[in-house]
């Protein structure tokens, strides 16, 4: 599990050694950081300092607790919110879920510009090679970018087998180079002191501010570890990160700074100088290969973020694949890895080079990180009531660090800083008009709906008077606690039902499979000879839900009667969406609303219908 936790989680953070401190001592900024022996031992200790305080306490020792049913991730601590926050405080959790719906949004665009700015950068070692070289850098980056994400349907687990032994390797080796670095101009071991990074913000508050914007890199990819919880568990990622990559990063970040105090010429590409210059065309093989790596952590990150904000309401239902009968959180989404790639070539053609979008890049990865202290530090008081004064402590430190951080990106928005703002305040935009438009019309569906038990009553009685015609109807549900549409329409439209009604309910379940005899329940809905039953049917997370096989298990007597499997009748309620008159929404989020329902993941496929036998019996509700 560690191992494959090195190949899938760290690639981010990990290679963020490749253009930090190159970032920081930019020329090109547009607000440069002076080469001096006082800024580097500066700058250096702010990154170790960064990354202890925001990787490796906030989101290792602290966030990666907070977990649901062992999926983590932002979205798993607005889950947590909602389903602890008392009514007192239902307020409160509410407005902290929806500043947490923005933190995901943020999220889903550093899944877009992780990819492009990592494989970038490493492809971009090519022109310290060969200079000649530098026309291929686009065009490979963008063969490598394909490539990955056509890979990503063999799932987390088989590509964490192949990417962590490179990533074992990328990180001994990035490691032993820093080593050779530091023995070059041990005094840079200085740096990991306090003091040198709180002289740097104290005396040269100016300088320092600015850098924080460049200093972030250092720790982006950390939601990313918060995030792929659930497809490797927090006792491997703990364990990779203490006693893998946090080492072998801080070695790699003290010997640059020792290079660059060696000769200031070397902040042009510190990282890849710091290797003779025999080893640097492998080192840039190995950093394509970890830079690709970097980009699945986002990737997954970002399937597990879609696939919970589908659960909560706040995207279409998609379709998931679980890629292992181990780990329920290893999955894969289509939809997500298709948007991604796309999303992913269009930065990498706009923006050409890695240091073009290094200030885009930050924005995200602060944004998040702040949104997640908070949550988690509420969450941590209304939960686990833990201590005030330890909150208000914890809080007021780390918060703020994180919020240092999003003021020096602030200056940064005419820079790129405005990109990933945009994609954020996009999706935010999608997810809480999708949860709203979808709050409607479930309201509107369950009254025209109406109760199951009542319906099937007056059925009995006659006063909803149907011909009864041979052979077995199974109308899709999401409960039995309301009538399903087809079947009213049936009833109330045509006057007529089968001998056999079946309503069937699906759940899935948090295991891999579920036991034959645990697979469906069947409720009479109170009365035993009129041939209507209630079906839950239950399957693991590993299963295709297969509604006839799971029917054609079921024992007449249950289910008042034999049925007729092989020539059964599949209802399926449509909801065909229009704009409305009524004040709910403005008229555009009224389009934008049902012009996201059409990502949703067709229902025949998705439950193994057979189409020849599966009716669509459409019902019009207006937003």
């Amino acid at each position: 599990m560690v191992v494959g936790a090195l190949g899938v989680v760290f690639g981010d953070i990990g290679t963020s050694p490749i253009y930090t401190l190159q970032t920081v001592f930019n020329p090109g900024d547009p607000h440069p950081v002076p080469v001096s022996v006082e800024n580097v031992y500066g700058v250096v200790s702010l990154i170790f300092w960064s990354v202890m305080i925001i990787v490796t306490v906030t989101y290792v020792l602290l966030a990666t607790r907070a977990d649901n049913d062992g999926e983590g991730g932002i979205m798993a601590l607005i889950t947590l919110l909602r389903r602890w926050g008392t009514q007192r405080r239902r307020r409160t959790a509410l407005v902290l879920a929806g500043v947490g719906i923005f933190g995901a949004s943020l999220f889903f665009g550093d899944s877009m510009i992780t990819p492009a700015i990592s494989v970038l950068s490493a492809v971009e070692g090519l022109k310290v090679v060969e200079p000649s070289l530098g026309n291929l850098v686009v065009p490979i980056t963008a063969m490598i970018i394909v490539a990955l994400f056509l890979v990503q349907k063999r799932g987390t687990a088989a590509v964490g087998r192949v990417f962590g032994p490179v990533m074992i390797a990328w990180f001994t080796v990035i490691g032993v180079f820093g080593i050779v670095g530091i023995a070059g101009h041990p005094e840079i071991l200085r740096a990991l002191s306090p003091t040198y990074a709180a002289g740097f913000l104290a005396g040269h508050f100016d300088v320092a501010f600015f850098a924080l914007a460049a200093i972030v890199l250092a720790v982006t990819g950390a939601e990313a570890l918060y995030a792929d919880m659930g497809h490797f568990g927090r006792r491997a990622i703990t364990q990779g990160w203490l006693f893998l990559v946090l080492p072998a990063c801080v070695l790699s970040y003290l010997g640059q700074g020792a290079l660059i105090l060696a000769d200031p010429a070397n902040v042009s590409s510190p990282f890849f100088l710091l290797v003779p210059a025999w080893g640097r065309l492998p080192l840039v093989l190995l950093a394509t290969a970890a830079t690709v790596i970097a980009s699945q952590a986002v990737i997954t990150g970002a399937y597990s973020v879609a696939a919970q904000a589908a659960q909560l309401g706040y995207l279409p239902r998609l379709r998931v694949a679980h890629t292992s009968e181990t780990e329920r959180g290893q999955i894969y989404v289509p939809w997500v890895n298709w948007v991604l790639m796309v999303s992913v070539l269009t930065l990498v053609f706009a923006f050409r080079s890695s240091t073009a979008l290094a200030y885009a890049f930050g924005m995200a990865v602060t944004g998040t990180i702040t949104i997640t202290t908070l949550l988690f530090f509420y969450f941590a008081r209304t939960r686990w009531h833990a201590p005030a004064w330890v909150i208000g402590v914890g809080a007021a430190v780390l918060l703020t660090v994180d919020l240092l951080f999003v003021a020096a990106n602030m200056t940064k928005l005419a820079h790129g800083a405005w990109l990933p703002l945009l994609i954020g305040l996009t999706m935010f935009t999608v997810m809480t008009t999708w949860q709203k438009g979808r709050r409607l019309v479930t309201a509107e569906r369950q009254r025209r709906e109406g109760s199951l038990r009542e319906f099937v009553a007056d059925l009995r009685s006659g006063e909803e008077p149907t011909t009864v015609v041979p052979g077995t109807a199974v109308f899709l549900n999401r409960g039995k606690e309301t009538t399903p549409l087809a079947m009213r329409a049936n009833v109330e439209h045509n006057h007529v039902r089968h001998d056999h009604v079946v309503i069937m309910s699906i759940e899935i379940l948090p295991v891999p499979r579920v036991p034959a005899d645990q697979r469906v329940d069947v409720d009479r809905l109170g009365y035993a000879d009129d041939g209507i039953t209630h079906v839950t049917a239950r399957f693991g997370y590993m299963e295709t839900p297969d509604v006839p096989g799971a029917l054609a298990s079921l024992d007449a007597a249950a289910t008042e009667g034999r049925l007729r499997i092989e020539s059964a009748s599949y209802f399926l309620s449509k909801i065909e969406l229009q704009c409305g008159p009524a004040p709910t929404m403005a008229r555009w989020r009224k389009r934008l609303f049902i012009a996201t329902s059409h990502i949703a993941a067709d229902a025949a496929e998705s439950f193994a219908l057979p189409r020849g036998n599966t009716v669509v019996m459409g019902s019009h509700i207006e937003v």
